[in-house]
């Protein structure tokens, strides 16, 4: 979830304070994110795409635009479950598409360009009291005050959309493992099978996991979730991505168009061009 800048604190901090709600995020929750310059058009910028308009064949999963995220709630920002990024970025994960098209395999993406008011969202999430479902799932072995700032960041790479979080999905259903119901409250270092359903392959954890397991080199790894995590990587690794550490399916564009600016416009639906 955080993986990118760990921004100043003190007085952006207690703005975030003033907000009522884990998403009703107040203007003064945005003033934080000012330690790098902020774009303030509203308006999406020519050189972001739809992931979709560039290869329709990656799947999206787009969890923060659903109730099904650590938060419990559609995310300040997601008006649409649409993966956007910039143009760079997009055309290089059409390459990794392409090489793993054959092998069987589909990319996956659960989020891309993050709104600065989802991320002033989530820091105000952390401190709130803790949901027991989410607590079950999302961070099983944390205090919640744990998670801020050393999961949640005051700031995020993929604010600046360049940044993704994706998995492997197996082409052929046959390949895919039986997982339990979405509601289940089973950890997210849980065996696959009691997992909440998801068609990626074995990680070794789900999407979202606030624990040390999900760490890309994490010892206590099957080697069948080894060998996924590295043929992730490795694919991503090939066509300009490098990976977060602490967090199997975060990946960042190295020679990213925006490594000083933050965005905050919201994620509006696609005009259909298929």
């Amino acid at each position: 979830m955080r993986g990118d800048l760990r921004g100043p604190l003190g007085n952006q901090t207690a703005a975030l304070h003033r907000c009522a709600s884990p998403v009703g995020v107040c203007l003064a929750a945005l003033v934080w994110l000012v330690g790098v310059p902020a774009a303030g058009a509203q308006e999406m910028p020519n050189r972001f795409v739809y992931l979709h308009d560039v290869d329709p064949t990656i799947l999206q999963d787009m969890r923060y635009a659903s109730a099904n995220n650590f938060t419990g709630h559609v995310v300040p920002g997601y008006a649409a479950p649409e993966c956007l990024l910039v143009r760079e970025a997009a055309d290089a994960l059409k390459a990794a598409q392409a090489e793993l098209t054959p092998q069987g395999l589909s990319l996956k993406v659960y989020d891309c360009y993050r709104p600065a008011r989802a991320v002033a969202a989530f820091v105000a999430w952390a401190k709130e009291p803790d949901d027991r479902h989410a607590k079950a799932v999302h961070y099983p072995a944390l205090d919640k005050a744990a998670l801020f700032p050393g999961y949640i960041a005051t700031r995020s790479g993929h604010s600046r959309g360049a940044t993704m979080d994706l998995t492997l999905v197996p082409l052929s259903p046959s390949a895919e493992v039986p997982a339990a119901d979405a509601s289940t409250d089973a950890p997210c270092t849980a065996p696959r099978a009691a997992r909440a359903a998801d068609t990626s392959l074995d990680m070794g954890t789900s999407f979202d996991c606030f624990d040390a397991k999900a760490n890309t080199l994490a010892a206590g790894l099957t080697e069948t979730q080894r060998g996924n995590r590295a043929l992730l990587l490795d694919a991503m690794a090939r066509h300009g991505f490098k990976n977060y550490d602490k967090e199997w399916w975060h990946f960042t564009l190295e020679n990213e168009p925006y490594p000083g600016t933050i965005f905050d416009f919201p994620i509006e639906p696609r005009e259909a061009k298929d």
